[in-house]
């Protein structure tokens, strides 16, 4: 018996505070209930906020990244705008020159030379409106359809015979569309009503 009180001495003399008897444990000034639920809304709040910008956040940074690959597709599709339009330009030359040659090689031009210049550009034609339609581009085919302001420019009025006002009764100039964006804008001349 005399051990069991020496052990609890020794307790006492180590300086072992860890006990419940202790008055240094408990705190000073324990938080109430009502200031602990008061952190515990401000906690829940705050929480809310952040989950909310993060909400956010999360949905601009997706809007941001669909913006980015719908340009990247854009700039794969229309990246060759600019050499098309210079490519219709020589289209346009290339259309003009056949022309002129079939009117030179009639029947009644025996000369065989024009005639085979004429079949090599009538291929050459085919094959560039070939290439043109592999890469989205193509030529407008406005005539006897209304007039559109997006796809085509007026550059004269034609008294309407036979053709309903604002339709198109002539091209000058061929418009032409890259993936259904119009590149260039045909110049056409509308139909109006006759005035005596």
């Amino acid at each position: 018996s005399s051990c069991v009180f020496s052990t609890a001495a020794q307790q006492r003399s180590t300086g072992d505070e860890c006990g419940p008897e202790d008055p240094h444990d408990e705190p000073k000034h324990p938080l109430s209930d009502c200031a602990l639920e008061h952190k515990a809304i401000k906690l829940e709040e705050q929480v809310r906020d952040l989950t909310e910008r993060y909400r956010k956040a999360l949905a601009d940074s997706e809007n941001v990244r669909r913006r980015t690959q719908k340009f990247v597709e854009d700039a794969k599709l229309f990246g060759i705008q600019s050499f098309c339009r210079d490519l219709v330009e020589v289209a346009d030359i290339l259309e003009k020159t056949a022309e002129s040659a079939a009117g030179e090689a009639e029947p009644s031009n025996p000369n065989p030379t024009l005639k085979k210049i004429y079949e090599g550009l009538s291929l050459i034609e085919a094959k560039l409106q070939s290439v043109f339609a592999k890469h989205g581009l193509q030529k407008m085919n406005p005539v006897g359809g209304r007039y559109d302001p997006y796809d085509h420019e007026i550059v004269c009025h034609v008294p309407a015979e036979g053709l309903q006002p604002g339709t198109i009764a002539l091209v000058t100039q061929d418009g032409y569309k890259l993936h259904g964006r119009t590149i260039r804008h045909a110049l056409v001349g509308v139909a109006v009503e006759s005035q005596e």
